[in-house]
């Protein structure tokens, strides 16, 4: 009876998948448009299986999250995209307080209400989950062995002297995946300790790269040897035969990959039938694509998945240490953003050069309480930040950081110039005396 009621509840998933592609072969002709974050091994795979269950041609307009969700501001007046299909679903809400989402109700069976302690879909019905994610690090086994660099085990980890120049990641600014990932590490440690956690990871910094999945692609070809990503671009570079590995650590959230209709969409019959494909048993079953490897939302696809694939549903422990805030994470996404691009991406080379006096000076005065205390007061300096938590939340405040600068030339203006400017004076003063006392410190 137990196969008998499995084989009608997929049968009756598939009838319902059906019940919307079948209409869709009268429409084949139409071009589905998919305004999305994702790389091309995601976008190609799917959208060539998509085609070929429906004839529906798609195309895939492809922009970086925070990008995605500027063009489809700017556009509203005249869309022309059907779809957002994205990671974070922070950036959804962003887009559906716009109004610039429209609801939708799934037809597909089987997925259920949560993954780990979050809705798999947005409970007003904008937005559906369609995958599950979490955030960590991937390393390159091969670069670790070769530089005698020790597997690293947290976040905590990657803030030592024997990980400085060899860690990778983008900036949330860039990217909603590492967006997420900052955002989990604040609301996880806590406001300050958090960016403490991020500045001291970021000192180690190699490189922060132009896009998300420039953080695999170094670390699969050895440029670096650990990437801080989410985790289907680690699970995927294994499963393409790279040597990595990847952990979630300890701290980390488990939050569902999202796609959604555009308001005033050209094709919304063909955005539905992507939606209830992408939910339905042969839609889940793509993701365990090698190039692909994302955590389906249907705990019934896991049968299939290959053997020591990471299973949410059975295994508790993958994001269960943060209940990620969404609106939290809503109210101050700007002014994350700026802050990480002036405390970090803009000023990595000052960071870098503070930090890496630290280490020396820790390495050289072991025991040395007068040099331990100015290496403290030190450290103090490049964790200092501009700004209080509770500021960064004010709905106002966030308004003022709309201008994304996709590199230090690029200018602001107006009010988030005049904050900007004042952070970047302070941080960079900051970073100047923390490498003064850590020299004198090593000096002593």
């Amino acid at each position: 009876m137990r196969k008998f009621n499995t084989c009608l509840a997929m049968a009756g998933a598939v009838f319902a998948v059906a019940a919307i592609i079948a209409p869709m072969q009268s429409i084949a002709a139409d071009k589905l448009v998919i305004v999305t974050s994702y790389p091309p091994d995601t976008t190609v795979t799917v959208g060539k299986a998509f085609t070929k269950a429906t004839g529906i041609k798609v195309e895939m307009l492809k922009k970086k999250t925070t990008a995605g969700i500027k063009y489809l501001q700017s556009t509203a007046k005249n869309n022309t995209s059907d779809m957002f299909w994205a990671s974070a679903p922070d950036a959804f809400e962003v887009l559906k307080g716009d109004g610039l989402l429209q609801k939708y109700k799934v037809k597909v069976k089987g997925i259920p209400e949560k993954v780990g302690a979050f809705p798999i879909n947005d409970p007003d019905g904008y937005y559906k989950g369609f995958a599950a994610s979490g955030y960590g690090f991937m390393w390159n086994t091969r670069y670790l062995k070769a530089k005698k660099l020790p597997v690293p085990n947290s976040w905590a980890d990657l803030t030592k002297a024997v990980y400085n120049n060899h860690v990778g990641m983008s900036a949330p600014s860039r990217s909603g995946t590492t967006h997420l990932t900052v955002e989990t590490l604040l609301q996880g440690m806590g406001w300050e300790k958090g960016w403490e956690l991020m500045k001291g990871i970021a000192g180690n910094f190699k490189t922060v790269t132009e896009r998300s999945f420039g953080v695999p692609d170094g670390v699969n070809s050895g440029q670096f040897g650990i990437g801080i990503v989410i985790d289907f671009f680690g699970l995927s570079s294994q499963a393409s035969g790279f040597p990595v590995d990847f952990l979630y650590p300890k701290v980390t959230t488990l939050v569902p990959a999202n796609i959604a209709i555009v308001k005033n969409a050209p094709n919304p019959k063909a955005a539905a039938a992507f939606i209830e494909y992408l939910l339905s048993p042969a839609g889940q079953e793509v993701l365990l694509d090698p190039k692909i490897r994302r955590l389906p939302v249907n705990p019934a696809t896991y049968a299939k998945a290959p053997k020591g694939f990471p299973n949410p549903f059975k295994d508790k422990s993958i994001g269960s240490a943060v209940k990620f805030d969404l609106q939290l994470s809503k109210s101050r996404y700007n002014v994350i953003n700026s802050l990480f691009d002036v405390m970090i991406t803009y000023r990595l080379g000052d960071l870098r050069a503070a930090t890496k006096a630290i280490q020396v000076a820790e390495a050289k005065q072991k025991g040395n309480a007068a040099a331990m205390k100015l290496i403290a007061e030190a450290r103090a300096l490049i964790a200092k930040l501009p700004i209080k938590e509770a500021k960064a939340s004010e709905k106002d405040f966030n308004k003022i950081f709309k201008k994304k600068r996709k590199k230090a030339s690029v200018k602001v203006t107006g009010r988030q110039a005049e904050f900007e400017q004042a952070w970047d004076t302070e941080v960079k003063a900051n970073y100047a005396k923390a490498k003064a006392l850590a020299e004198k410190a090593a000096s002593m």
